[in-house]
């Protein structure tokens, strides 16, 4: 049973670009590249035992899912414009943490909406648990986030 009402899918106006391209490059390039390799390995001969075919059925079916994962967010994208806030942690906020008395721990992030994560590239989630324990405090507040091994102490050095 499908949800009559989904929840809006939360993105900076830079995630929805970013989506909108790779969406772009799936359905122009990517895609037809797939039914290609496809067609290609259907003259092969016998389906049963043609392992490039299955392998480009496969690609095919990954492309085609990632498609329409990306239609679904698009539909239910809902742009947030960044805090202008340079004192409240909010989406868009640019903020420099550390782990509670461990300098060498200091991390700059970006807390972007949730499809939009990258943590990897420093973009964290604002409904993951430490965008959650961020959204909302300031420069010199402290957050505790939990974490398997235990809560981590976090002091937020800066927000931009």
């Amino acid at each position: 049973m499908t949800d009559a009402n989904p929840k809006p899918v939360q993105l900076t106006q830079e995630g929805l670009d970013e989506l909108k391209a790779e969406l772009s490059l799936l359905l122009d390039v990517k895609l037809p590249e797939a039914v290609a390799r496809v067609a290609k390995a259907r003259e092969h001969g016998d389906l049963s035992e043609n392992a490039e075919y299955h392998s480009a059925r496969d690609d095919q079916a990954l492309i085609e899912a990632r498609i329409a994962e990306i239609e679904e967010i698009l539909k239910r994208a809902e742009v947030v414009k960044h805090t202008k806030s340079h004192t409240v942690v909010g989406i868009g906020s640019k903020v420099t943490i550390t782990v509670k008395g461990k300098k060498s721990t200091r991390r700059v992030i970006n807390i972007v909406g949730e499809f939009e994560a990258d943590p990897a590239e420093g973009k964290i989630s604002a409904v993951s648990p430490l965008g959650k324990a961020l959204v909302g405090h300031k420069k010199g507040d402290e957050v505790t986030v939990k974490a398997p091994a235990g809560n981590v102490i976090y002091l937020i050095e800066d927000v931009g």
